[in-house]
């Protein structure tokens, strides 16, 4: 059973020094994530995790080493998407072999201006080929990125049409607007945003939880933000969460994390992107070292998080 629900990471994705996905290191880090991390579940390969940078073959290597190496699939949704269809399929089909409670689905990103009958037929296409019968289909809404969004219209015609394979979505607008509204229109449809901020109106809005590239380094506080026994404990913890976040957020998100990463790990290769993402410069570094120092992340807190990668 699906457990997708709470904090979950968008996991930062480790390098080896010839640019290959550290298999051993990403397993260590999603073990991490799920316990003294503080996150619920984990998305895979998603943008944090640099997905769309690597190939096919490297992306089912790691969703195999992840499914061999005993950690809980019922708690991992992975990136399936791609701009070439058959490699959309077969990455979603891997996802649904190997196990995963969710398969995380980008519209085709290349081709601009795709309306909602064709976004629709797309996706009716790659469930028709993978086959609905056990699928976990997650859509990946990130217009900023993607350039196509899942619009509204089109999210509602697909969940009609595959009630039973299509269970929700992520949002990387920060939209709560779209969040909330997809949730109120859609019954037993899990939205999830994707900032920590979301969790104080997750309740009100009705969203699953969020779904964050920060939760690499804030579960923890997320966690107590999202399941902690007081308001005042919630709140807390919702505060710090948010503060972490707004620090890291004012570098290239993805290279932030990883150097956050480094930072609280004593782990350099941290700071490996795979191109064409490339690291903090040494003054962002200095900076971004500068604004946290005030965080419990790096502060009086740090204690909070065990040794990451």
């Amino acid at each position: 059973m699906t457990m997708l629900k709470g904090v979950i990471a968008a996991a930062a994705t480790p390098l080896t020094d010839n640019l290959s996905i550290d298999l051993d290191g990403l397993v260590s880090h999603c073990a991490h994530l799920l316990e003294a991390g503080g996150c619920d579940g984990i998305n895979l390969l998603g943008t944090t995790g640099e997905a769309t940078s690597f190939s096919v073959e490297q992306r089912v290597a790691a969703m195999r080493a992840v499914a061999s190496s005993g950690l809980p699939l019922s708690r991992f949704m992975v990136g399936t998407g791609a701009a070439a269809f058959e490699d959309a399929c077969r990455l979603t089909a891997e996802a649904k072999v190997l196990g995963f409670a969710g398969a995380l689905l980008l519209p085709p990103f290349y081709y601009k201006g795709i309306g909602a009958d064709a976004l629709v037929d797309y996706v009716t296409a790659v469930v028709d080929r993978v086959g609905r019968d056990g699928l976990p289909l997650y859509l990946y809404h990130f217009p900023g990125n993607s350039g196509v969004p899942y619009t509204p219209d089109a999210v509602i015609r697909l969940r009609d049409r595959f009630p039973d394979a299509l269970k929700g979505l992520k949002d990387s607008t920060g939209d709560l607007d779209y969040s909330g509204g997809l949730a109120r229109a859609l019954t037993g449809f899990d939205v999830f945003p994707s900032a920590e901020a979301a969790i104080g109106r997750a309740a009100e809005l009705g969203l699953a939880g969020c779904i964050s590239a920060t939760a690499n380094v804030t579960g923890p506080f997320a966690q107590a933000a999202f399941t902690g026994k007081t308001q005042a404990e919630r709140e807390a913890g919702l505060a710090e969460a948010v503060r972490i976040r707004a620090e890291i957020a004012k570098f290239p998100l993805v290279a932030a994390v990883k150097e956050t990463l480094a930072l609280i790990s004593g782990n350099a290769n941290w700071r490996r992107m795979m191109p064409p993402l490339t690291a903090l410069s040494e003054a962002e570094r200095e900076a971004l070292v500068k604004d946290l120092a005030s965080t419990a992340l790096l502060g009086s807190g740090a204690a909070a998080l065990s040794k990451a990668g």
